[in-house]
Formats: C-alpha cells, sequence, structure tokens
C-alpha cells in the first residue's frame, strides 16, 4: 500500500494544518480459484468493489458497493469485534494501530475477497511492540471476525511486524500472496493458499540490508512474466547521509533481491506513498514514488522506469515540470498522496498527484490535485489537468488549512466505465468525487461522497 500515506503523521498534519488498460494494478487476486472473487476487495462476492478505510480509532470501517458505487452499508471491526484476536487500545505505551495498513485479495480462494490488517504495535506476551496481521475472511454476507486469524511469525519486542504489507502473486503460481514488512528490515513472503485454520504456503524471510525502517511497500507487475514484483521503500544511509531509497524484489518462483536507487539523497521521507503502472505503454511497469521532502519541501515524484529483468532508469518530476499548471514553492508537499490509472483511454497510465499544502489564490495550505498524463516518454506535464476547491464545479471553497489533495484515489467509483477522481482533505470529512469521462477527469457533475479516499487501490 501501498504505499500509503502513513495514517498518523496525515493526521498529525490535517488536525496541525487543518488497472485496466495500461494500468498495473497494485494489488492482485487469485487467479485459479475454482470461484474467484471478481474483484480483489469484493468481500461479500455480489460483483462490486468494496471500500476498507482506518476509522483512527483502532478500526477498519468497511462501505460495501452497489451497482452505482459506495452504498449505505458500513460496517466497523475493531479488536473487541467478535472473533478478531487481540485487545483494543493501548498497545504498550503506543496509541493502537489496527488497521494502519491494509491489504485485500481472494486469500483462500473461496470466491470472497479477504482482508488482512495489521497493527504493527499490537504487544504479543510480554513483546511490546511485536507487531500482527490478521485475516478478515469474506463471505456471502461480507467481512465477518469469525474465524479470524494472525500469521505467524516469531515475535520480537518493539520490531513492528506488519509495519507494511501488500498483496500480490509473487511466485506466479496463480495464488495470491501476502508480503509483509517488518519495522527494522526484512519482508516476508507468505505464500498462498491461504486457509482458516491458519495455514499458509511456504514463508521466505528477505532482509533489506543496508535499507533501515521501512516506511513502505509497492506491488505490481514491472517484468512481463507471470510473477509480481514489489519494491521497498525505507532509509538508507549513503556518504554519511541519510537517504530514502527504493529497493527492487523480483518475483518468481524464488524471490530475488535486485536493485536499489536513492530517491531523496540527503532527507529520508518517513511516509512515502508509491504505484506502479505502465505510464509509457511498453509492457513494463514504472515505480512512481513521492519525494515530498524535495527542494525544501516543495516536493516531487521519482518514476523509476521498468524493463525486462526490473527497473532501469529514472526521472523526477516537481510543479517546474513544464506543463504543470502550479509553481514549485517551498512546503507545497506536491506527491502527498498518488494513485494511477488510465484517465483518458489512450492506453497509457496517468498519475493523480496530491498537493496537499498548495496556495489557492490567497488561501494558504488550501491544497489541490493534478492529472499527470502518460505517454511514450513517460509521465508528463502536456495536458495535465489541475482541480482545487475554486474550480469550477466542485463543491465548496478554497479554505485555508483544509488540505485538499492528502489522499486521492482513481477508480471507476460509479461503475460507467470511466475512471474517476475521489479527492479527501482528511479521514473524516467527505471527500470529492470527480467524475471521469472518455476523455478524461471533470469538474462536471463533482459531488460529496462519504468515503475517504484511502481505501486499498
Amino acid at each position: 500500500m501501498f504505499t500509503r500515506t502513513n495514517l498518523r503523521l496525515a493526521l498529525a498534519t490535517a488536525t496541525a494544518v487543518s488497472l485496466t488498460g495500461g494500468l498495473l494494478t497494485l494489488s492482485v487476486g487469485a487467479a485459479t480459484a475454482a470461484t474467484p472473487a471478481k474483484y480483489a476487495d469484493d468481500f461479500n462476492g455480489d460483483g462490486y468493489r468494496d471500500f476498507a478505510v482506518s476509522d483512527f480509532s483502532g478500526g477498519v470501517a468497511v462501505t460495501y458497493g452497489t451497482a452505482t458505487g459506495p452504498g449505505t452499508t458500513t460496517k466497523t471491526f475493531t479488536q473487541a469485534s467478535a472473533g478478531i484476536p487481540g485487545t483494543p487500545g493501548d498497545a504498550g505505551g503506543y496509541v493502537d494501530g489496527f488497521g494502519e495498513d491494509m491489504a485485500t485479495a481472494d486469500l483462500n480462494r473461496d470466491g470472497y475477497a479477504d482482508l488482512a490488517v495489521t497493527d504493527f504495535t499490537e504487544k504479543i506476551g510480554s513483546k511490546v511492540g511485536a507487531g500482527a496481521v490478521t485475516i478478515l475472511w469474506g463471505a456471502k454476507t461480507g467481512l465477518s471476525g469469525t474465524a479470524a486469524i494472525r500469521l505467524k511469525v516469531t515475535a520480537h519486542a518493539r520490531y513492528g511486524f506488519g509495519k507494511e504489507i501488500e498483496t500480490g502473486d509473487f511466485n506466479g503460481d496463480g495464488k495470491a500472496d501476502l508480503a509483509v514488512a517488518n519495522g527494522i528490515d526484512t519482508v516476508y513472503i507468505y505464500r498462498g493458499g491461504f486457509a482458516k485454520s491458519g495455514s499458509t504456503g511456504s514463508v521466505t524471510k528477505h532482509v533489506a540490508g543496508d535499507i533501515l525502517e521501512p516506511t513502505g511497500m509497492v506491488a505490481g507487475k514491472v517484468t512481463k512474466d507471470k510473477a509480481t514484483d514489489l519494491y521497498l521503500l525505507g532509509q538508507g544511509y549513503h556518504d554519511d547521509k541519510m537517504t530514502q531509497d527504493a529497493w527492487f524484489l523480483r518475483g518468481g518462483s524464488t524471490v530475488k533481491p535486485g536493485k536499489r536507487t536513492v530517491v531523496n539523497s540527503s532527507k529520508p521521507d518517513y511516509s512515502p506513498t508509491g504505484v506502479i503502472a505502465d505510464f509509457n505503454k511498453d509492457g513494463y511497469g514504472d515505480l512512481a514514488v513521492s519525494d515530498t521532502r524535495y527542494n525544501n519541501y516543495a516536493g516531487s515524484v521519482v518514476v523509476w522506469r521498468g524493463g525486462s529483468t526490473g527497473p532501469t532508469t529514472k526521472y523526477r518530476l516537481t510543479q517546474s515540470t513544464s506543463g504543470v499548471a502550479t509553481a514549485a514553492t517551498k512546503n507545497d508537499y506536491f506527491g502527498s498522496d498518488l494513485s494511477a490509472a488510465d484517465t483518458d483511454g489512450d492506453g497509457y497510465a496517468d498519475l493523480a498527484v496530491g498537493v496537499r499544502e498548495e496556495q489557492v489564490g490567497s488561501v494558504k495550505y488550501a491544497g489541490g490535485v493534478h492529472i499527470l498524463r502518460g505517454s511514450k516518454s513517460g509521465l508528463t506535464g502536456t495536458n495535465s489537468q489541475w482541480f482545487t476547491r475554486a474550480s469550477a464545479g466542485v463543491p465548496g471553497a478554497p479554505t485555508e488549512y483544509e488540505t485538499f489533495g492528502s489522499l486521492v484515489r482513481l477508480r471507476d467509483i460509479d461503475r460507467d466505465g470511466d475512471k474517476d477522481l475521489l479527492v479527501s482533505s482528511n479521514y473524516y470529512d467527505p471527500s470529492v468525487l470527480l467524475p471521469g469521462t472518455a476523455t478524461g477527469i471533470t469538474a462536471t457533475g463533482a459531488k460529496d461522497l462519504n468515503v475517504v479516499a484511502a481505501f486499498p487501490q
């Protein structure tokens, strides 16, 4: 997730300042199920995608999808829910982190998507902050705590097992697997199949070495083989400087460590977000990863191109890139969140880039979101789009410290065949849905929607 924005940091900031077509998806459902779930996040098997979002109280709120988008049925799961192991609330000095990262897939291949929920703060026995990952099983009636299991792992105090999690078919056998990082330096890959008895396939450990304190993971197809690949994001150390690095793990019958690159050569980012998509339509997945600390926090996005054996060359996009509507100024946080999809039907994946602290007119920290277009040469500012609360058709008006664009998701929310853009300012207030059309995202018909743009992509 993701590569997802770190929930604690995003919450603190909000409080303080107030794949189809060319897309290679982040999560991969089981491919060989007798009755596979149509979507990796269809928890009740009705053919509609559902939405799981942390509620910041140590729980996960699940809103079930309908034929026209998110419905009115929402259920919240915590460690106080029947069947879910663990104790809610404070965990050995930490605020309860249950739900801080999640991943979805039909793990037991029964036709219903399942939800893997992390809590890297969980106390296991006497081991404070050992961490845990819990699987909630899908069913015709939706997710339930009944028969929920925890992944088996040797507990170590303050190792933070479950700091990051992703799903994918990492060995290419058609079964959904789980990749789990701890908060130290290790990625564990649990192979499918998973069972309600608690059994899994084999488990392998991959030590990052010089990358410490993993801060993100991104899963997707980089090469053209059957297996899902993986990037681990985290703190590096080069030339006596702490850096932000990305480490490639190539999927296959044996997961193999690959190249590393430096995303930021002077300042590690402890809440990066990333996505893998084919921005230049060459058949290989490219990694787009945020670097919000770049240039006095003006921010940037670094793209590491995919190739036949893994990543190749990289380039950087900022608000100084030609064609991008706004100028780069310090503390904009360009790259606050990222999401990818082909928004205009040309076969190239595009990228939504949140800029949560962009000034809009005279309104400070109002925020907005760019849509950068994919092309033969990769992502570009040419024909890019820019949306804020000041854009015609967008509900509301720019508000100081709102940080509109803190969270962004591209998905066909209303099921009309076009990718829509969902934009959130925080994890509490309604989001704004910007409808997709055959030629791109539009503010025409934009409306508020009670789903936060933080669900697994």
